[in-house]
């Protein structure tokens, strides 16, 4: 079994897109493949039932099933920051209730993608962030840049914080989420020279978050043998 922890530079940046598309590029190559969400804000009811729609758009990805309480230990319904939401509902987010999950989705797949909260800092209490989720699980780092002004220092400082945590990046992709950034490609190519890993794949901007659609820009040879370097 091995995993990715998937981090972003910014919220709305198309981390949850490009963890499905992972997803899908494993399934694609017969590997078995599960989504992880460990703590999601932003629900809404349906048949009953509160459901956060990147919890559903990992679930709809992977290639085998796992338990609702495994691939999302923690949901608010509030979409806000995970510790706002907490507090507010009275809960103390666990890390090691979230690594125990993690340890049990261990035996249903070949790869699990971890989708982080918002960017590599957030908050999940008063001491606690996002990064130290991310130490705890011990994952190579994706981090997803969404492309528009400012990018490139977020993409760096994020770099930089994964680094100083003793992480390894082990690659990015670029999500073309405003399609009419100016200098786009000069924007990518100093990306591309200044991250310490390699860029797995450029997503161009999509009328719909579509991982099917997503994951032909991710070469199955390729793709394959960076996972066999992993």
């Amino acid at each position: 079994m091995a995993g990715l922890f998937v981090t972003g530079t910014d919220t709305e940046v198309g981390k949850t897109l490009v963890s499905a598309t992972l997803l899908v590029a494993m399934r694609q190559l017969g590997l078995r493949a599960l989504g992880m969400k460990p703590i999601a804000a932003g629900a809404e009811q349906v048949d009953g039932r509160w459901q956060n729609e990147d919890v559903l758009a990992l679930t709809r990805a992977a290639s085998v099933p796992a338990p609702a309480d495994l691939v999302n230990p923690y949901l608010f319904r509030e979409p806000i920051a995970p510790h706002i939401a907490a507090e507010r509902k009275g809960v103390r987010i666990e890390i090691p209730r979230i690594v125990e999950a993690y340890e049990a989705l261990a035996g249903l797949a070949d790869w699990i993608v971890v989708e982080g909260a918002g960017g590599f800092r957030v908050p999940l209490d008063a001491r606690r962030d996002s990064a130290d989720l991310a130490v705890a699980l011990g994952l190579p780092v994706i981090l997803v840049v969404g492309m528009r002004l400012g990018c490139i220092n977020h993409a760096l400082l994020t770099a930089e914080a994964v680094a100083a945590r003793g992480l390894r990046l082990a690659g990015w992709v670029a999500n073309r989420v405003a399609p009419d950034m100016p200098v786009f490609e000069e924007n990518l190519a100093t990306l591309e020279a200044r991250l310490p890993a390699p860029c797995l794949a450029v997503i161009p901007h999509l009328p719909a978050a579509d991982p099917e659609q997503a994951a032909r820009v991710l070469p199955p040879r390729r793709f394959s043998a960076w996972l066999d370097s992993l």
